[in-house]
């Protein structure tokens, strides 16, 4: 099997796509789906999932299917604080009824928003640009640093994911080897907190990212920008010491360079004790990019820079998002910060997550197969292994493992290089009992695939 993930890999399908070679095996109805799926939609779109499944409705941690169903969404990370949250429906539903148009009118709804957002950075951090998606924000981000700079270069992690636009892409080595990667394009190990000293990691990752920015500088390229989310959440989920990213962001500046911290996954309160991921670190990004959690589920994303940087683009280049900002998007942006703050749910991440740091820390301790758990708040991931003394990754038990969960009616993923970290990622309001549910259904699937 593992033969079979790595040539699945150069592909480019993901760590728990379905295998449409697969497609005989399905009940009738799932399999006539697939097939007109591919019929009019073409092979570029996946499936999660060895077994697909179909939804009709959701409500908070809930997903239904066809037969009515619950399933517990403990993946999803667009709608971060519930499905089809009724205070964010509505105040789409009003503003839809009343305008939606796009920035270049005055509105107050885009301005109120922007303070609202601004307060959540530090004081470096003075203006806020809004496009639709998590690609759209960072790929102004990092035409930005480029044009900031005047350096091409870009630093990424091994397995980083920034996004889906033509050079978002360029420096997204997860989206598969057939993905080209840009010329200006360097990566770095993910500070590997499991198989490498916390003590020796700082020096270890700078010597990779100094190596990077001679070979950068060495081609007349320089360094542009190092993009990093804090959690390093497509390589597998790591948690480094605060150190860490502080002194890789000191040596990138020294070489001219900015650091971009993309909080599409590990922002909006996620980590529990802070609003923003990188915010636990001890350091201020140049430029913040955001994405998918910002309007639970509404295309809404954007960047917040420091002033400096953004004060030659925005003078010498026109920009202009047609449905960036409009004020249906903010509408719903305000709405999720709301929820955000009315239900408590940056402290409810950190009750709830150590919760589900025990459980998982606690099936960790008796089954070897299980490597090491890691993370914060309400992000885990979960590193399965074929044996504690070399460590080497499991990616087929992983998948067995989401697999099996999923017909257990629990969703969640997996991620890394080998696809052998089960990926946590539950909504925000995430509860006890359903950190008690899934728990108990995390362990019935580990004694299934044994």
């Amino acid at each position: 099997m593992n033969d079979q993930m790595t040539s699945l890999r150069k592909r480019g399908k993901m760590n728990n796509g379905f295998d449409p070679a697969s497609a005989a095996a399905l009940d009738d109805r799932t399999r006539d789906f697939v097939e007109r799926r591919a019929r009019l939609l073409g092979p570029a779109y996946r499936l999660f999932y060895s077994n697909p499944v179909e939804f009709t409705r959701a409500e908070g941690v809930f997903l239904y299917d066809a037969e009515g169903r619950d399933y517990l969404d403990a993946y999803n990370n667009v709608v971060s604080v519930g499905h089809c949250h009724p205070k964010i429906n509505a105040a789409i539903s009003d503003q839809m009824g009343r305008l939606c148009t796009h920035t270049r009118y005055i509105q107050d709804g885009i301005l109120d928003f922007a303070e609202r957002l601004l307060d959540t950075f530090e004081d470096d951090i003075g203006h806020v640009m809004f496009t639709c998606t998590g690609s759209e924000a960072n790929d102004l981000a990092l035409r930005m640093a480029k044009y900031h700079t005047g350096n091409e270069g870009i630093i990424v992690t091994s397995e980083a994911y920034h996004g889906n636009s033509e050079l978002t892409s360029g420096f997204s080595p997860s989206m598969g080897e057939n993905t080209p990667l840009g010329t200006w394009v360097r990566r770095v190990p993910a500070p590997d907190t499991y198989r490498t000293d916390a003590e020796d990691l700082g020096a270890w990752m700078v010597d990779h990212v100094e190596r990077q920015i001679n070979d950068l500088q060495r081609r007349g390229q320089g360094v542009a920008a190092f993009v990093a989310d804090s959690l390093f959440t497509s390589d597998g989920v790591f948690d480094p010491p605060p150190g860490v990213l502080a002194q890789i962001v000191e040596r990138v500046r020294a070489a001219g360079g900015l650091f971009v911290a993309d909080e599409v996954q590990c922002g909006f309160a996620r980590i529990g004790s802070h609003m923003w991921g990188y915010q636990r670190h001890g350091v201020v990004p140049d430029i913040v990019s955001m994405g998918k959690p910002m309007g639970n589920g509404y295309p809404v994303a954007g960047i917040a820079v420091r002033p400096e940087v953004a004060a030659a683009f925005g003078n010498d280049m026109r920009y202009f998002n047609t449905f960036g900002g409009n004020t249906v998007a903010m509408a719903a942006a305000q709405a999720t910060f709301d929820v955000i703050e009315e239900e408590g749910l940056q402290a409810n991440c950190a009750r709830v997550g150590a919760l589900l740091e025990e459980g998982l820390q606690a099936l960790a301790a008796g089954d070897e197969r299980i490597g090491d758990v890691r993370g914060a708040g309400l992000y885990y991931g979960v590193e399965m292994i074929r044996d504690p003394e070399s460590r080497a990754p499991d990616g087929a038990r992983a998948l067995a493992l989401v697999n099996e969960l999923r017909a257990r009616r629990v969703l969640i993923s997996a991620t890394g290089f080998h696809g052998n970290v089960l990926k946590i990622r539950p909504q925000l309001v995430f509860r006890p009992e359903h950190v008690a549910r899934f728990l108990e259904e995390l362990n019935g699937a580990m004694k299934a695939v044994a």
